[in-house]
């Protein structure tokens, strides 16, 4: 990447919750000459997993909804509609990320569980990334409100059918990337997954 990219200065004029990192850099363009120098602030916020809760013995799967203070500052409504979603700690497998943010998030232990993809959230401006999950849950063991005092959650978790949601996503009531990615995924798997999962040898390591 060397000779394509060439970072001239690096430097952290923010950090707190988060980090903003500034590059000034330039790139080669198509027709092999470089760009005049350029500067961009990058927001470092870490990595997320995000998990997808399917019942497919029900065809029900579990969302979540909480306050998000970006979406006030948007001016939308605050209360957002979601799927289970965390950072990675550092030493943290993907695995344990999205098993500890279920238990969390919405008080609910996963079974078997699917990865569907990885994808750059918005690399015009964050390195941030997430991977996604579909994590197998009894779904009449889905209720209340979770979360970590000590993080203020406050956080909703509820159940639909997936017609249901896939509906919310049509008509805008998800509206945040990582649950219209993973319910798009699911309408496009949801008869393959609960083949594999209905089947007599998925009930024997539910």
């Amino acid at each position: 990447m060397a000779d394509r990219v060439e970072v001239i200065d690096k430097s952290t004029p923010f950090q707190g919750y988060f980090r903003i990192d500034r590059y000034v850099l330039r790139h080669r363009r198509f027709d092999g000459e470089w760009t005049r120098p350029m500067t961009r602030e990058i927001f470092e916020r870490g990595h997320a997993v995000g998990v997808l809760l399917y019942d497919p013995d029900r065809d029900v799967v579990g969302l979540i909804e909480q306050f998000r203070p970006g979406a006030l500052a948007a001016g939308w409504n605050p209360w957002v509609v979601e799927i289970v979603a965390g950072i990675i700690e550092e030493g943290e497998t993907l695995d344990a990320v999205a098993r500890r943010e279920s238990r969390e998030e919405a008080g609910i232990e996963i079974g078997n569980l699917v990865p569907m993809l990885r994808y750059l959230v918005s690399p015009g401006g964050t390195t941030e990334s997430t991977s996604l999950y579909c994590g197998r849950i009894d779904s009449t063991k889905l209720d209340g409100v979770h979360g970590v005092p000590e993080e203020n959650e406050d956080i909703r978790v509820f159940t639909l059918t997936s017609d249901e949601a896939f509906a919310w996503v049509t008509d805008g009531r998800v509206c945040n990337g990582m649950g219209i990615i993973a319910l798009q995924w699911l309408a496009l798997n949801r008869a393959t997954l609960r083949e594999r999962w209905i089947s007599p040898a998925s009930a024997e390591n539910p």
